[in-house]
């Protein structure tokens, strides 16, 4: 081995010991941090699901007529959910590397896709087609990434890694938002020109590039010395067993299963119901900004609070949810007396602009909203590291997560494709958010405990 690895014992906890190895120094020891691989994966969704949820954060994908871009989410996140059942176990087989390669792709033809209808307004189909290879292409990077951050970490840096891949992430939708905000702010149209998607295009190929610069995750070593345990990879046949495995030692995981369904099923009332139903493309636009800077505010602040070292870990999950609770009920609360203005009929081609006075309010409810997704997105994958430090078992607990999330996705957008009332979509996004928070508070008091499930397999001997 390199001298690096020169290995010595350390006592970790009362009763298990792990072997330590000494980190590289110098620029390899820069390249080989845990934090800068966790970097360089922020920056892999920057440039990929970061885009993506600036464009789809515009409401409409940036067009006028919502029915394209919602049956294509709806035709996404089907796919999504099938593909994120198995994507742990591809990700376990073909490594997280290729994986995160094979997922950006289905961005970059996403993106396309728009840029396609917009020089041919019959390429509908397109983007439908296009929206469903994603939802496959998603479900691999996803589980992929879900298992990186989670695996490298030290117990005491969980929320710190995911607060800093979550804020290189949505910095993806702050600068696409700000892109997009650029060129349209003079527009007098409601949807954006060519030079949006071809600037969102080509961000998006380079993103593509990076899972091949990233370190190989066998070499790594995390900052307290200890090696990070490499996906498992064995029979196609035996992990799809780990699923059930997974399900089967793990059955706590099933009371998180509503909080995963609530938590990509706002977006079709925010984006859609919301941003672009009753905001001009300007509005839009600058509402983008504000909404994924928010993003960054909410997951390094709950970050900070699940990893505040003077509470108990019992006492830091009960607060975040708690933190998540009142969120739930002021945004929703404040939202529901604006949704209650106008309904799918009463909507006209006068929008609300940047300077007229009903936006101040409006736009501060949108800056809400993006905090409370951050905070809830961030607080369900610390739960999940709680219940384990295992690479192999996280991924199949981010399949779960992605899997649920996507099918609840797929079902919220094609409600908003066939013109389910706004109301409707309201309270059914404000009823899940509430649910999914009761049915995960036992869960948190049965399997949050002060340490993880040690680097254990899911597999009985």
């Amino acid at each position: 081995m390199a001298d690096q690895e020169k290995a010595s014992s350390s006592s970790v906890s009362d009763s298990q010991t792990q072997q330590v190895y000494e980190r590289p120094t110098g620029l390899k020891g820069l390249y080989y941090h845990p934090i800068t691989q966790v970097s360089m994966l922020g920056l892999v969704c920057f440039m990929c699901p970061g885009l993506f949820n600036a464009l789809n954060g515009l409401g409409a994908g940036g067009q006028v007529d919502s029915t394209t871009s919602a049956n294509s989410n709806a035709a996404l996140y089907a796919t999504f959910s099938v593909a994120a059942f198995f994507a742990g176990t591809i990700n376990n087989t073909l490594g997280a590397r290729l994986t995160l390669l094979l997922g950006s792709t289905g961005y970059a033809l996403y993106i396309g896709s728009y840029l396609a209808m917009n020089i041919h307004p019959s390429a509908g189909g397109f983007v439908i087609a296009a929206g469903a290879i994603l939802g496959i292409c998603a479900g691999l990077l996803w589980t992929a990434q879900g298992s990186l951050m989670l695996a490298y970490p030290t117990e005491s840096q969980k929320g710190k890694f995911i607060g800093i891949f979550w804020s290189i992430f949505n910095l993806g939708g702050v600068v696409g938002a700000s892109v997009s905000l650029g060129q349209n702010f003079h527009s007098e149209a409601n949807a954006v020109g060519n030079g949006t998607y071809i600037g969102f295009l080509v961000l998006t190929l380079i993103g593509v590039l990076i899972p091949m610069m990233m370190a190989d995750p066998s070499k790594m070593i995390r900052t307290d010395g200890t090696r990070v345990s490499t996906p498992r990879q064995p029979s196609w046949k035996t992990e799809i067993a780990g699923l059930f495995i997974a399900l089967r030692d793990d059955p706590a995981i099933v009371m998180l299963f509503p909080m995963f369904l609530a938590s990509n099923w706002f977006y079709t009332w925010q984006f859609n119901s919301y941003n672009a139903a009753i905001f001009n493309i300007r509005a839009r636009s600058l509402n983008n900004v504000v909404y994924w800077v928010s993003q960054i505010v909410g997951s390094v602040s709950i970050g900070l609070l699940l990893d505040r070292h003077t509470l108990s870990r019992r006492t830091r999950a009960l607060t975040g949810w708690t933190v998540l609770f009142l969120m739930v009920f002021v945004v929703h609360i404040w939202g529901y007396f604006y949704q209650r203005e106008y309904t799918r009929g009463s909507l006209t081609e006068v929008k609300i602009d940047i300077y007229d006075k009903a936006y101040i309010g409006r736009v501060w409810l949108y800056i809400f909203c993006g905090l409370l997704d951050a905070m809830w997105q961030t607080t369900a994958y610390w739960i999940m590291g709680a219940m384990s430090n295992d690479p192999a078992k996280l991924a199949h607990f981010t399949g779960f997560y992605k899997s649920i999330q996507s099918a609840g996705a797929a079902g919220i957008w094609r409600a908003d494709a066939v013109k389910t009332p706004f109301m409707n979509i309201f309270i059914s996004t404000w009823a899940l958010l509430v649910a999914g928070l009761l049915f995960a508070l036992p869960m948190i008091h049965l399997r949050v405990k002060e340490t993880s499930e040690g680097e254990e397999t899911i597999e009985k001997e």
